[in-house]
């Protein structure tokens, strides 16, 4: 296993239904790569470059009028290719209210499923509101980590006002930072670099130990410098590797970073180690690994 990706989406038939209303921006900024795909191609994806990956539901129904990729959908989707996928992202709409707590216990206690992502912005909310405070302690409660999408998005961009969606929903601070102080058992996962608040990012993630930052979605050679250099110091130990497929190749962003020049083992405690560690995936990587060893026939 070359690496861990963090931040995946399966961007399947259903899942691009699900973000229709979106994918215009996304393909202009990705340059065409936010397409649609079969299962067993996006499988095959990770499989010749050698990378795990953590596949993310999508939900944000009330926040955006957008569609559903179910919570259930992802679960079959890894349990279908075990071998690629380890436990996945729910994603659950925050202004489900009570309905919403139940279907993060499904997704946790039931499905299986790693944690629970959140993109403020697209589901329009501040994750520092504290109407929404009931989420973060039902995840706290359940020793669940939560992907919380920080700084700008793909998604509306280029779009007259943006299609709407505010950007200030994924500052640094004050939303991750409250919610970290206010949730100091809850693993916080920051998604993206959070340009064009990396410095503020980088703040909290070394300020309070339970939040650490994905790399998703930016080619190494576009990551701020602050981060750069920091990821390699102070938090060599807080930072995860992410691609963002299908916008980028998770064996192309590997090759790029490993070019960066970084000091002897940084390089593997981004790929993999850190992950591991933090969202304790070792259990989940040996049956994964187990399962691409074993014989057709087994």
């Amino acid at each position: 296993m070359r690496a861990i990706d963090v931040h995946v989406h399966p961007m399947n038939d259903a899942y691009a239904q699900a973000n229709g209303p979106f994918m215009p921006a996304a393909q202009r900024m990705f340059k065409g790569r936010f397409g649609a795909r079969p299962d067993s191609q996006i499988a095959d994806d990770f499989r010749r470059d050698d990378c795990l990956a953590i596949p993310i539901a999508w939900d944000a129904e009330n926040g955006a009028a957008g569609g559903i990729f179910s919570n259930d959908a992802l679960a079959a989707l890894t349990r279908d290719y075990p071998d690629v996928f380890l436990p996945g992202w729910a994603m659950v709409d925050p202004w489900r209210g009570r309905k919403g707590l139940q279907e993060i216990e499904h997704a946790i206690r039931d499905l299986g499923l790693l944690g629970v992502k959140y993109q403020p912005p697209v589901q329009g909310f501040s994750p520092n509101d504290r109407q929404f405070y009931p989420i973060w302690d039902l995840l706290q409660s359940l020793g669940a980590p939560v992907l919380i999408h920080c700084g700008t998005t793909a998604i509306g961009a280029g779009e007259p006002g943006g299609l709407g969606f505010k950007l200030s929903h994924a500052r640094p601070i004050p939303n991750l930072d409250d919610v970290a102080a206010d949730f100091p058992h809850l693993n916080i996962v920051a998604a993206h670099p959070g340009w064009p608040w990396t410095e503020e990012l980088i703040a909290v993630a070394i300020h309070k130990a339970n939040v650490s930052i994905d790399i998703s979605g930016w080619g190494p050679k576009y990551v701020p410098a602050p981060l750069k250099h920091d990821m390699q110091r102070r938090l060599q130990d807080k930072v995860l590797f992410g691609s963002d497929y299908p916008g980028w190749s998770p064996g192309q962003c590997c090759d790029e970073w490993e070019m960066e020049g970084f000091r002897p083992g940084i390089v593997e405690k981004l790929f993999h180690q850190n992950a591991a560690r933090i969202l304790k995936l070792d259990d989940a990587v040996d049956k994964a690994t187990a399962t691409a060893e074993r014989p057709p026939d087994a």
